[in-house]
């Protein structure tokens, strides 16, 4: 029998949906080569991520349906689009050190599945502290808020954020913090003003690097 490809084809997605320089991607779903047939271990990246969740201390309304849900969310990205986004995002923490003390630079990508209700937003930042933990919280509520009015589907929409940060004295190279919300999350019109004034003028001026797709294997969908 001759060997086929099944590719998931984007249906009708609108790249603005995710807002301006959004890119269109298909990646099949059951690719005949292999994670790792590129001769590196890139797309192992995604897999220490996972490891790094796995353990993490659950916060006291938290069960570990809440975990399995995280975990599930992330393992939705496509085996063939895993070495890309593991050379992109081992770029992105190679990138974010070195920045004068009291600031933090940032560096993203973010993914609208194909049904147009689960999005994905890797970074990675300078460190991690309060100050970058309530940053990046609301950095994902608001590309939540902005992608499910856009779709007019918040009630059935999830967005979960990812954010690797170096980590100093060695050992392994970055910390994992995850965020993930879901539905209509009610922010006020005052915070969301704060919010979009931040990050979206953050943006404009250059501060923060929203990237396009990397040399390398198709990332799925919008991006």
């Amino acid at each position: 029998m001759p060997l086929r490809t099944l590719t998931r084809v984007p249906r009708d997605i609108d790249t603005k949906l995710v807002g301006a320089g959004g890119t269109l991607f298909s990646a099949p779903q059951l690719p005949q080569a292999l994670a790792g047939s590129d001769g590196t271990n890139v797309h192992r990246v995604l897999r220490i991520m996972l490891e790094d969740i796995t353990p993490t201390p659950l916060g006291e309304s938290l069960t570990e349906l809440n975990r399995f849900i995280v975990l599930s969310d992330l393992d939705r990205l496509p085996v063939s689009a895993r070495a890309e986004w593991g050379h992109l995002l081992l770029d992105m923490l190679r990138g974010v050190p070195g920045v004068p003390e009291g600031h933090c630079k940032w560096r993203f990508r973010r993914l609208l599945d194909a049904d147009k209700t689960h999005q994905l937003i890797v970074g990675a930042a300078t460190r991690f502290d309060r100050t970058i933990q309530v940053a990046f919280t609301a950095y994902v509520q608001l590309r939540h808020h902005e992608v499910t009015t856009r779709t007019g589907r918040t009630e059935e929409s999830s967005t979960l954020g990812v954010l690797l940060t170096p980590r100093p004295g060695g050992g392994r190279p970055w910390d994992t913090s995850t965020v993930r919300v879901h539905g209509d999350l009610e922010i006020p019109p005052e915070d969301l003003k704060i919010y979009s004034d931040v990050w979206n003028r953050a943006f404009e001026d250059g501060d923060v690097v929203d990237h396009d797709p990397a040399e390398g294997p198709p990332a799925p969908t919008a991006v």
